[in-house]
């Protein structure tokens, strides 16, 4: 059955209220994302992912920020605390295949089906801290190296990965959660860095946009551009699900409301929509509206590769994975 509404929501603490089940119920959204506000233990996050797929009568896609570093929802004491990506880069491709079905198997266990990772940005010298090291590397060909031994290590977990963000955050000299980031690099230098890995994993099933303007292109942001969202169409090549970052940041501009109508309108699939609460949910996911049957094909299409997790030693793929990384730390 699929969903009606093109958003991904959230709600605001660790047990759904009956508030939050008689909303989900009628808008019917795609999927759900968790944030650490509402994380305790394992049991109880089993409890929520079930709770969520219940309220709207379906297997929905649930999805996290798990890329390990400073954006880790699921922490310690009962998941593993991991390095930020780029610290244990050098590892190497297997070294993060490793990593990231750990992860994958850390999620699904406790009924996450998706991560918002890899994190394809190419890092460079002036890359703001916020993301920097975030990213697998400084060179586009490294970058789409890790990243696809990333997203193949939760594929062999039965997690989608969501490749970000999307045409490229690398160059960004300012925080999109507080400003817009604006980059002048020509479309000739986009095209041999930035463009590079997202190109070489354009057939992964899910990815997610830059609220970056990129002014030799458009003066608004990717996200809300049909042009840069004809780019990632057809120069990146990607014909996957396409999702907002997080609406409710400060680089957008306009109301809520607003900014999803604009995200749709230049071809986004979906919205994603962070902060949890049903009056600011309500508007958004009314300007959004329903999924188009080209959405409801991507849409299909990415579940389709939401597989069952493969059998895997956990205790033996940690011990190689900490063999591999134990003198990158």
């Amino acid at each position: 059955m699929p969903a009606n509404a093109t958003i991904l929501g959230g709600i605001a603490g660790t047990e759904l209220t009956a508030a939050e089940r008689d909303f989900f119920r009628a808008a019917d959204p795609w999927g759900f994302i968790l944030f650490g506000r509402n994380v305790d233990n394992p049991d109880q996050l089993r409890r929520l992912t079930g709770d969520l797929r219940d309220a709207v009568g379906r297997d929905a896609v649930v999805t996290v920020d798990q890329e390990g570093g400073r954006v880790q929802r699921l922490r310690g004491p009962h998941w593993t605390e991991w390095p930020a990506p780029l610290d244990q880069a050098a590892a190497g491709p297997r070294a993060m295949w490793l990593r990231y079905a750990l992860i994958g198997r850390e999620l699904r266990a406790v009924g996450i089906d998706s991560n918002c990772a890899p994190t394809l940005d190419v890092a460079q010298a002036n890359t703001h801290p916020f993301l920097r090291n975030r990213c697998f590397g400084t060179d586009p060909d490294t970058v789409a190296m890790l990243g696809r031994a990333a997203a193949d290590g939760m594929l062999a977990a039965g997690v989608l990965p969501v490749m970000k963000h999307m045409p490229g955050h690398g160059r960004a000299v300012a925080d999109s959660h507080h400003d817009l980031p604006t980059v002048a690099a020509p479309p000739a230098d986009l095209e041999a860095m930035d463009f590079v890995p997202f190109r070489a994993l354009n057939d992964l099933p899910m990815g997610m946009t830059a609220h970056i303007r990129f002014t030799a292109l458009d003066d608004a942001p990717a996200t809300a551009s049909r042009r840069m969202i004809g780019l990632i169409r057809d120069r990146i090549g990607f014909d996957g699900l396409l999702m907002t970052d997080d609406i409710t940041m400060n680089a957008l501009s306009g109301t809520q409301a607003e900014r999803a109508a604009a995200s749709i309108a230049a071809g986004c699939d979906l919205v994603l929509h962070c902060n949890g609460t049903i009056a600011d949910m309500e508007p958004v996911v009314a300007a959004a509206g329903a999924m188009t049957p080209d959405v409801q094909r991507r849409a299909a299409a990415a579940l389709a590769q939401r597989g069952a997790p493969q059998d895997m030693d956990f205790a033996a793929l940690m011990a190689e994975w900490r063999s591999l990384t134990g003198a990158i730390a």
